[in-house]
């Protein structure tokens, strides 16, 4: 059993996926993988994605710490995302999952010719 910030969790799994579980969390670090990036660019590097998920996503990421907010005070105001170091740690990770996920889809598509 695995306790963190008071949620007891039964195995390390169950832990990962809740820090970069689900549909957008892993796409948005890969994003920001690349460079540091405004709230707009990366709504439209995701396009399917809708403005409230995109800010929650963020917000969950910022305070997992595997992102950097950083306001700048000026008029209009501008807000860049980056990786933190621990956020880049993932980015091997992503990696090997997406190149998992090629071979996957070329086994799939062998077996069905």
């Amino acid at each position: 059993m695995i306790e963190f910030k008071g949620i007891k969790y039964n195995c390390s799994m169950e832990l990962t996926l809740d820090i970069i579980g689900g549909k957008w969390k892993p796409v948005i670090i890969w994003h920001l993988g690349k460079r540091t990036m405004r709230f707009n660019e990366l709504k439209r590097s995701l396009p399917n994605i809708t403005q409230k998920m995109l800010t929650q996503q963020l917000r969950s990421l910022e305070e997992s710490q595997l992102i950097n907010r950083v306001i700048y005070n000026q008029i209009p105001p501008k807000v860049e995302y980056s990786l933190t170091d621990y956020g880049r740690s993932l980015l091997p990770v992503l990696t090997d999952l997406c190149k998992w996920a090629v071979d996957y889809s070329g086994l799939i598509r062998r077996e069905k010719e």
